[in-house]
């Protein structure tokens, strides 16, 4: 009886060994996502009144668990019926990813002509619409990048049993989730207790600089992820494409993989971006 009880124990302590190992490998692999998940979501939380932030971040907390509630069965579900379809929906994936990593690229260099007219127009909104535009906005992000986290965390233990894909995929869904909006808390309460340090102190002494540091760090920061991010979505999007496509696993193989995932990113991302582009003119002339 005791024998069997320690066998049992010893069956659990290996599975969950073999689920920290798989779940290293996928959170490294979805890390890029992650920054760009951190970095939108910083955004998305900042603007508000101080009383208002965590209320906005939980809220986007929670409609991004409800994401993964609905994902990871939905995935572990192709994966056993129809596990074609995990490397396509990596693909399209892929190509997201890289859409929206070089549509960042040419916004910051060629803005939008209407972008003054969309900051007016959300001037406009009261709070109340304001809060749940954004809130709405950060989870239909974050669905689109969970899906992308929950399916390469998949492709990391496609080889594995059962139990540790629902496992490793879990942890992984659960650790994106309180990991990404923990450090988005920290962030956007940065200039916060910034302006409480400088009020405490009378803006004197190191207290008072460290709260000037913390308030001046917090834009700073914000803009630093989002290259940080752009930069990831490009090469997670480009590793996507090398790993699942047999001609650019193959493709140029003397050559660093950093180099070839970067160039396969931001040539999809400049190919998505111009047929994304020459969509929204066909229809808008339509309409015109």
């Amino acid at each position: 009886m005791a024998s069997g009880i320690f066998a049992i124990l010893d069956d659990i302590a290996a599975l969950m060994d073999d689920v920290a190992v798989a779940a290293k490998i996928a959170t490294r692999k979805t890390a890029g996502i992650l920054g760009d998940d951190l970095a939108v979501n910083a955004e998305k939380a900042t603007g508000f009144l101080s009383s208002r932030e965590i209320p906005v971040l939980w809220a986007i907390t929670k409609g991004s668990l409800l994401n993964k509630l609905m994902i990871v069965p939905i995935a572990l579900l192709l994966n056993a019926f129809f596990p074609v379809a995990i490397k396509f929906i990596l693909i399209l994936g892929g190509i997201y990813l890289a859409y929206e990593g070089v549509e960042k690229i040419v916004e910051y260099f060629f803005p939008h002509s209407g972008e003054g007219h969309a900051a007016a127009e959300e001037v406009k909104m009261d709070d109340k619409e304001a809060e749940k535009a954004k809130v709405k906005s950060a989870v239909t992000t974050d669905f689109i990048l969970s899906v992308e986290i929950v399916i390469i965390a998949l492709g990391t233990v496609l080889e594995d049993s059962l139990m540790i894909q629902i496992l490793t995929v879990s942890v992984v869904a659960l650790l994106a989730t309180v990991g990404v909006y923990g450090i988005v808390a920290i962030i956007v309460r940065m200039d916060d207790t910034g302006y409480k340090l400088i009020k405490s102190s009378g803006d004197k002494g190191f207290f008072a600089a460290l709260g000037h540091l913390l308030v001046k760090a917090l834009p700073l920061i914000i803009r630093i992820l989002a290259v940080v991010g752009t930069i990831a979505l490009i090469l997670v999007s480009g590793g996507i494409f090398v790993h699942n496509i047999e001609f650019f696993h193959h493709f140029l193989p003397n050559l660093p993989s950093i180099i070839k995932e970067a160039g396969l990113g931001l040539i999809a991302g400049l190919v998505a971006v111009g047929l994304a582009t020459g969509v929204k003119k066909m229809i808008s002339s339509f309409r015109a």
